[in-house]
């Protein structure tokens, strides 16, 4: 059956960019220039020409980069359940709502929205950092109705974004499943889980842990514009080789897969990742959902004019000719032949380099619900 002809999505004067906005370079160190309105906004501003050059002046202004913002939040519950039968947990937590690291696809940017928040610019300079999830974990694994499952961190904004050498929330939270003997699972593109080796390690000579390292790249030029703050690539490959010495079940996770820019390197980054360590191996589709969407076609239009089009014509036809489609089964996909061709690739790879092993069964039977707590903050340990 013939694939409908790509249709080119219009972008609404509330979504496109400002002039000023537009004619802004790139920022060292961010994903994005664009404050975004965000699609539950009730009011927006639009620039003008006042007839005195404020436009061009403005567009011309020394502008000097955003500063990260950190806002403490006290969360009432910090285990998020999961519906999506494309997910392989049924439980998560994230530490952090928005991501420093900057990745322009990041299919969590519309979440800051919720918070009256830009997904644009804000989604990487301000951060909520969830102070209180250490105490909110044992106060779940302590209820009589919890029975344990895997969980896993840092499913939608990366837990050792840079703000967690300061704060060690997630650090916090591993201390709880080690004291619990609690399974988790873990995505990063960050080096800092070298920095909680001592307590993953000991975990995972028990079966209670299993970590996926996102290697999107190994061109240190897109690296850098794709993902500004997150680790490089070679630097992810030590970590996964230090993972993987440790004892540590190390996967790689090749996503987003973006047509024609990291696409072309799947089979590259699968070798090195085997040759560093890693056993098992996944890619996805990139995904587009909600103000994602204008924000990756301007990023698209500023870092390759060369080949925006080609790319989003072969997003299309992975999404039915729309820029994204929400399915469960093909969200993570996409549909047609040249993602049916995508999954072939991915398979061959992994067969050839022995990262088709199925992912990690951790052991949920060694949970052991958390001793009480005195009021000096001190396990009981006669309880």
């Amino acid at each position: 059956m013939p694939h409908p002809p790509p249709r080119h999505r219009t972008i609404s004067r509330e979504e496109a960019p400002r002039p000023e906005e537009q004619a802004r370079p790139p920022i060292k160190g961010r994903g994005t220039v664009w404050a975004i309105e965000h699609r539950y906004s009730r009011q927006g501003g639009e620039s003008y020409d006042d007839g005195w050059g404020t436009l061009e002046q403005s567009a011309s202004e020394e502008r000097l980069p955003p500063e990260t913002t950190v806002i403490e939040e006290r969360v009432k519950s910090i285990l998020s359940g999961n519906d999506s039968p494309d997910l392989s947990f049924d439980l998560s937590i994230n530490p952090y709502r928005g991501c420093e690291h900057g990745c322009v696809y990041c299919f969590a940017r519309p979440t800051h929205s919720y918070l009256d928040l830009s997904p644009g610019l804000d989604f990487e300079t301000k951060i909520i950092a969830k102070v209180n999830a250490a105490e909110r974990l044992r106060e779940a694994f302590a209820s009589r109705a919890y029975e344990p499952t895997t969980i896993n961190i840092g499913s939608a904004t990366d837990a050792y974004q840079p703000i967690e050498r300061k704060l060690g929330i997630t650090r916090s939270l591993i201390e709880v499943m080690a004291e619990c003997a609690h399974p988790f699972s873990l995505v990063t593109k960050s080096s800092g889980i070298e920095r909680d080796l001592d307590l993953v390690a000991p975990m995972a000579a028990r079966g209670l842990v299993a970590v996926y390292v996102s290697v999107t790249s190994l061109d240190p030029a897109i690296a850098r514009v794709l993902e500004p703050r997150a680790a490089a690539p070679h630097r992810r490959l030590k970590t996964i080789e230090a993972l993987a010495r440790a004892g540590v079940p190390v996967g790689v996770s090749v996503s987003p897969i973006i047509p024609f820019i990291n696409e072309p390197e799947i089979e590259r980054v699968l070798e090195a990742a085997a040759s560093a360590g890693a056993s098992s191996a996944f890619g996805i589709v990139l995904r587009l959902p909600w103000e994602v969407n204008p924000i990756f076609q301007r990023w698209l239009d500023q870092h390759f004019p060369d080949r925006a089009a080609r790319v989003m014509a072969r997003v299309r036809e992975m999404r039915g000719g729309r820029d994204y489609k929400a399915d469960f089964g093909s969200r993570m996909k996409g549909e047609g032949v040249w993602a049916e061709l995508l999954q072939q690739r991915l398979a061959k790879a992994k067969k050839r380099l022995g990262l088709d092993r199925e992912r990690a069964v951790l052991d949920v039977t060694q949970f052991r619900k958390p001793l009480p707590r005195r009021p000096d903050g001190q396990t009981d340990l006669f309880a």
